[in-house]
């Protein structure tokens, strides 16, 4: 079959705006079918638009969505329907509210598809057998039918590596970036946190691939003049099998420059460290959430302020850029909490911030429980990007949470604090706080009118 898989593009501007870079999933199902003999090829819209000849000629696409992205996605599956071509959709979003996805196509493939997507396909072509296919969603006379949910895949080294050449056009960096290769280890997280929905997508068993699976993939790429980045949600989840990842990365000699996201325990494993150095990390994601220890606690996050502070110290002790991302909004949060998280931010010697809202994504409990109590204040999807805020706060109005917000990042990222950095002599950090004060300006040009009072009652403008 000819099939074209499509990652829509991402509404409004966000930190990651200027760094495009495919989730891996696309890739991964479009590997799989090119390997069964199939005609495929990924469009990743952010990168390089769609091409809709392609489009409009293939016998099936796959589209794969996650919750911000789920209105362009069902657009474009509008348009690919009234062309008379066939749609499955999958991904978070269609996982989640299966029902509402299956309005916009005629099926929905649900969780992790590697080994559902062959018997789909397969089905489609003969037009029958859509019963046996573990976590399809499709019409059956006009009624909703769920094929029971497929088992999560235990052996992810049975995974293929994804080929980026199945892209419709190659991926280059913006001007003076190293080009960025995207390799998934695990997936899965012990932890669960309440706003985070990638338990309820992958689970709270931790899955990883074997070192020597991930070592052939990292040399079947050209790494010369690259960077990799590891996707996994929590790279260092289990301290033991990463140790296990980078000596042999190590003993290999493939130690490119990498960074990956982490928990904060990592830090307090001084030969973690050190492995995680030599073998070529130099930049680390965390979640800190908040200073707030009552929000920590509504967050469900197993760590305190000081062990913060302890881990922070230890990573730049070490040598690791540390990008802290927190999430304001919760039922305990004030305007004045957040200005201390932010205080706090400053005076960590962080590298980079996100400070981000938080957002009710569908599947996590922090949607339940906001749903439940009818606090919801919109459901257009594409205003979920953790940069709005959809849901009336308990302790503060919804501009000032978004106000509290915004002034912090603006703060941490004003030209005085980059002239510091600049008296360091840190050109890299300087040019990173440089793109994050513009983006933030340009947010809040566009969106002054949301951090006015009368806006937080209602439905939030689109930006």
């Amino acid at each position: 079959m000819r099939i074209t898989l499509v990652e829509p593009r991402a509404p409004g501007l966000h930190i990651w705006t200027r760094f495009r870079l495919p989730r891996l999933g696309p890739l991964t199902l479009g590997t799989i079918l090119a390997r069964a003999g199939h005609d495929v090829r990924v469009l990743f819209e952010e990168a390089h638009g769609l091409d809709w000849k392609r489009l409009n000629s293939s016998e099936l696409v796959g589209i794969s969505t996650v919750t911000s992205t789920a209105p362009r996605a069902y657009a474009i599956a509008y348009r690919l329907r009234a062309a008379g071509v066939p749609v499955v959709l999958g991904g978070v979003h269609p996982t989640m509210l299966p029902d509402e996805a299956l309005d916009r196509a005629e099926w929905v493939l649900r969780g992790e598809a590697e080994e559902t997507i062959l018997p789909f396909v397969r089905a489609v072509e003969r037009a029958t057998g859509f019963d046996e296919v573990p976590g399809l969603s499709w019409w059956r006379g006009g009624e909703r039918v769920h094929n029971p949910a497929p088992p999560p895949l235990v052996d992810l080294d049975r995974l293929p590596f994804p080929d980026l050449s199945l892209l419709a056009r190659p991926l280059h960096p913006p001007l003076g970036q190293h080009a960025i290769v995207p390799i998934l280890t695990s997936r899965g997280c012990p932890h669960d946190c309440s706003f985070c929905c990638v338990t309820a997508m992958f689970g709270r068993r931790y899955r990883y691939r074997s070192a020597a699976s991930v070592l052939a993939e990292l040399r079947s790429h050209d790494l010369s003049g690259k960077r990799v980045f590891f996707y996994d949600d929590n790279f260092t989840a289990s301290h033991r099998r990463t140790a296990e990842l980078l000596g042999a990365m190590i003993a290999a000699g493939v130690t490119p420059p990498w960074s990956a996201q982490v928990a904060i325990d990592c830090a307090f494993d001084p030969e973690l460290l050190n492995l995680m150095r030599r073998a070529g990390g130099d930049t680390l994601f965390i979640g800190l959430e908040s200073t707030n220890p009552a929000t920590l606690r509504a967050f469900h996050k197993p760590q305190t302020v000081g062990g913060m502070e302890r881990g922070i110290e230890a990573l730049n002790r070490h040598g690791f850029h540390v990008h802290g991302m927190f999430v304001f909004g919760s039922d305990e949060d004030t305007p004045e909490t957040i200005r201390a998280t932010a205080r706090w931010a400053r005076a960590q010697g962080l590298y980079s911030v996100q400070f981000l809202i938080l957002t009710p994504l569908p599947g996590t409990r922090v949607f339940r429980e906001l749903d439940g109590q009818g606090r919801l204040l919109a459901r257009d999807w594409s205003l979920y990007d953790s940069h709005h805020v959809l849901y009336r706060p308990a302790r503060m109005r919804a501009d000032e949470l978004l106000a509290a917000t915004f002034v912090a990042q603006g703060r941490f990222y004003s030209p005085w604090q980059t002239f510091r950095r600049l008296a360091r002599g840190d050109l890299g950090n300087v040019l990173v706080r440089l793109y994050a004060h513009k983006l933030n300006r340009r947010w809040v040009r566009r969106n002054r009118h949301l951090m006015e009072p009368a806006t937080s009652v209602g439905t939030p403008h689109k930006s």
